[in-house]
């Protein structure tokens, strides 16, 4: 029979139980957070919070980019607020907001037996040299590592490869649908529907699906781990496990209390909790999940405020490790500078308007926000670059898409400045490529057969592209005139509409070369 003096025990525990569930709530709210702002991100679409909210939120993508770049980026700077957080409650960002955190936690992983409580500490220092060497080359002006960042890596996979995909397989399912007269007008309001809210002209993009490999693969680490890529590899994670040290609110046991059932170190989500240690949890991984409060039957265990900074965890890195990791790190920022790219040598890449190779490698951070606002799926992440600090940064393919003459949303999308702002008049006046045409595959000249698309399509007012005449004589001997374009390189801005409409199948007649390599 419980005694009177355990109601404030009790009371205790239904608070840390409704932590537990608002924890649970705030999980849900930031993850559909996060969908809305990465569905709005759209051309000309205003919205009462800044889409780019979570990169901004962001503290590892501001810290690298404003040392890649050697700048103050105002935007970024939110990501203090993050920071503050983890001084606070430690790596409660992890638990309670991290989108990417949410969908590991939702995905079934596997639990380790009752006799193997975790795989061994020293693999959990392998994220400390993730977050190092990003930070290491940041330093060295390359963020491509930034890749690796959470937030990054599930907005490319959304931007890059989810909602490609599913704009193919549903534009495939509407263009079936059609066909049956019946459903014709469900088919038209649906569309209406679907491309007012999430649908778009962006197509899949093969390279892409080295981006869904490797969210795939972070998914399928599961299977090793409940939430091995927290536990493990997250850089974001190992950044803010550091300032969790100092964190004021965190895990305690009550020893007198404690049996040692070790149901608390089974629920763990990240393994935290070390039963050879009075079932003391790391504040550098626990995610204040408030699992192990809910599943100790004697309330042993509760979360308050602790002066001072946390006593040694067998999870955290020794002095020697630590050193080992930044030296590790080092070496590998050094050889990403060094090595060769596979791209080495070849063609430069035809960029977002206004954005130089300079400010592309100091102040990208790979967020994809620019791939996500494109209205016409022009902009895809270069994958075979000149070197390997631009692996990942904003490309034009201009047989995919086209660079919209009256859209300026890949700069306005930018959080960072690596895309600058223009104005409509700058924009249409800032050159991106040159246009040049193939005479061995363009229909009027190698057909002498009228073609007038590219002429046609041509956004600039007096035309880049002209059709002149070109008199011809055919089999029986009869001169003929056909009407041939020619590119005219003053005007041409280098928009890639032509090549984007050139009807030739397979390599376009007429395509873009960045400015300075055309082939006329």
């Amino acid at each position: 029979m419980a005694s009177a003096g355990s109601q404030p025990e009790k009371t205790a525990r239904s608070k840390q139980i409704i932590w537990r569930r608002l924890r649970q709530a705030t999980q849900v709210l930031a993850l559909l957070l996060f969908l809305y702002l990465f569905l709005v991100t759209q051309q000309e679409l205003q919205t009462l919070l800044p889409h780019d909210l979570f990169f901004r939120l962001d503290p590892l993508a501001g810290i690298s980019a404003m040392l890649a770049s050697r700048s103050w980026i105002l935007p970024l700077a939110l990501g203090g607020a993050t920071i503050a957080m983890a001084v606070a409650a430690g790596r409660a960002w992890c638990g309670w907001i991290c989108p990417m955190g949410t969908l590991l936690e939702w995905t079934p992983a596997r639990r380790p037996s009752h006799n193997r409580l975790d795989i061994p500490s020293y693999w959990r220092q392998a994220k400390y040299f993730v977050f190092l060497t990003v930070l290491l080359a940041a330093i060295a002006g390359s963020l491509t590592l930034l890749v690796l960042d959470p937030i990054t890596l599930l907005f490319r996979t959304l931007a890059g490869v989810v909602l490609p995909g599913l704009n193919s397989i549903i534009g495939s399912a509407e263009t079936l649908l059609y066909r049956i007269e019946g459903l014709r007008p469900a088919v038209e309001w649906f569309d209406t529907l679907a491309r007012g809210s999430f649908m778009t002209e962006q197509l899949p993009f093969l390279p892409n699906l080295l981006i869904a490999a490797i969210f795939g693969s972070v998914l399928t680490l599961n299977a090793i781990r409940p939430r091995f890529w927290c536990r493990y590899l997250c850089p974001l994670g190992a950044m803010l496990g550091l300032v969790s040290k100092a964190a004021r609110v965190r895990h305690k046991v009550d020893n007198e209390k404690c049996i040692a059932c070790r149901r608390c170190a089974a629920v763990c989500p990240t393994g935290a909790i070390d039963p050879e240690n009075k079932f003391a949890a790391s504040a550098a991984e626990c995610t204040a999940c408030f699992d192990c409060v809910q599943a100790c039957p004697t309330q042993a265990i509760s979360f308050g405020r602790q002066r001072g900074l946390v006593p040694h965890h067998r999870h955290d890195p020794s002095r020697r490790q630590f050193l080992a990791s930044a030296g590790a790190a080092a070496i590998g920022a050094v050889l990403l500078r060094l090595l060769p790219s596979p791209g080495h040598g070849q063609t430069p890449l035809i960029r977002p308007p206004a954005a130089t190779e300079e400010l592309l490698s100091s102040q990208c951070i790979r967020c994809s926000e620019c791939v996500k606002v494109c209205p016409t799926g022009v902009i895809q992440p270069s994958y075979l670059p000149s070197s390997w600090d631009k692996l990942w940064a904003p490309m034009l393919v201009t047989r995919l898409g086209y660079c919209d003459y009256s859209c300026t949303a890949c700069g306005e999308a930018c959080p960072t400045g690596a895309i600058p702002r223009l104005s409509l008049a700058e924009k249409r006046q800032t050159v991106i490529g040159k246009a040049s045409i193939d005479r061995k595959r363009c229909i009027p000249w190698a057909e002498d057969r009228d073609c007038i698309v590219c002429e046609e399509m041509c956004p600039v007012p007096n035309k880049a592209v002209r059709l002149e005449e070109r008199r011809v004589a055919n089999a029986a001997g009869q001169t003929t005139v056909v009407r041939v374009p020619v590119v005219r390189p003053n005007l041409c801005i280098g928009c890639g509409i032509c090549e984007t409409q050139c009807p030739v199948n397979g390599e376009a007649a007429i395509r873009v070369y960045p400015f300075g390599n055309g082939k006329d």
